[in-house]
């Protein structure tokens, strides 16, 4: 029979792996997938993963731009994170989540994506050379997996500072 686990010991156990994951030691990666794309993201880079709350629609600005989200009391901008690279929008149901990814840098941003996909580590990728250069300045490498599955490291500091993504206002 399977060993149960008391809440507490799961708490225990969650936060234990979370500092492990954001200790210098190990470098982790969350795994997310926007549209059709799977992403990483330095834990480090990465903050909540929430489901999307109710979002507040900000008239005159790109598709894109979902609207303002109010997470305990602070309002985050979010952005459909596929939709912003000319992908589809994504629905903000099901297994969609907001990932608070400009705290740390002093934004208060959040994306929008398909799923989060979990940890993963560095070890598990080798560099994609057969994908090319991407042109995306916030594509910080091009990786594939065991499984030969394509995932894109982003950049969440380059993404923030850039200027299309700056500008959610239509002109």
């Amino acid at each position: 029979m399977a060993k149960r686990l008391s809440l507490r010991e799961f708490q225990e156990d969650l936060v234990r792996r979370f500092a492990e994951a954001q200790s210098g030691d190990r470098r982790a990666l969350l795994g997310v997938r926007a549209g059709r794309e799977n992403w990483l993201i330095n834990l480090t880079d990465s903050g909540e993963i929430l489901p999307p709350p109710p979002l507040a629609p900000v008239p005159l600005t790109y598709d894109w731009y979902r609207g303002l989200a109010n997470v305990r009391g602070t309002l985050f901008s979010v952005v459909d994170f596929a939709a912003f690279q000319h992908g589809p929008l994504t629905p903000a149901t099901g297994g969609a989540r907001l990932l608070l990814v400009g705290v740390r840098h002093g934004v208060n941003c959040a994306l929008l994506i398909s799923s989060a996909l979990g940890l993963r580590s560095p070890d598990d990728f080798q560099p994609d050379t057969a994908g090319g250069a991407d042109e995306r300045p916030w594509v910080q490498a091009r990786l594939r997996d065991a499984r030969d599955h394509v995932w894109l490291k982003l950049d969440v500091p380059r993404l923030l500072s850039h200027r299309g993504f700056l500008q959610a206002g239509l002109e």
